[in-house]
């Protein structure tokens, strides 16, 4: 099983971006240990950080074939992106939203998630472990959804 690990704007500055509210883990130490954890699970990672919508939607659209689904953290896109949402809904792949804060603590222009309802599931306010919660949330619901591993069908996919 491969699974897509999506970083949206400006998670390349996690670790030194406003670290009393994102932590110090920097994104490669959050790839390194998604790349463990993904070995232990006995699953692949492609992941990718993009400040560019147009890169993010194409890396969606273009991974699906090969991939069972998306651990998301769209960062800003997250209450904007209707197009983003649009992708991920389009290929058909179960997806799980991760924050590292608590999206209901924020401001109220952070609270809305344009992604939740069609994910399999969120989960926000761990920190950098949000993604490694995600992909362990991810994995089982793609097997539990599957029997056998591979990547669900459209009618077996979470809503």
């Amino acid at each position: 099983m491969r699974v897509g690990v999506l970083h949206g704007p400006n998670l390349d500055l996690l670790g030194t971006r406003q670290p009393d509210l994102y932590g110090t883990t920097t994104l490669a130490e959050i790839d390194s240990r998604l790349r463990d954890l993904a070995e232990e699970l006995g699953v692949e990672l492609d992941t990718l950080q993009s400040n560019h919508e147009g890169i993010l939607l194409d890396w969606v659209r273009d991974g699906a074939p090969s991939l069972a689904g998306y651990v998301v953290n769209a960062a800003a896109y997250t209450h904007t992106s209707v197009a983003l949402l649009d992708a991920l809904v389009g290929v058909d792949r179960p997806y799980v939203e991760v924050h590292l804060t608590n999206l209901a603590a924020r401001s109220r222009t952070r609270r809305r998630s344009l992604l939740a309802a069609h994910a399999v599931g969120v989960i926000t306010g761990f920190g950098a472990r949000s993604y490694e919660l995600g992909l362990r949330a991810l994995v089982a619901h793609v097997r539990d959804s599957t029997g056998n591993g591979g990547g669900p069908t459209g009618s077996e996919r979470g809503g």
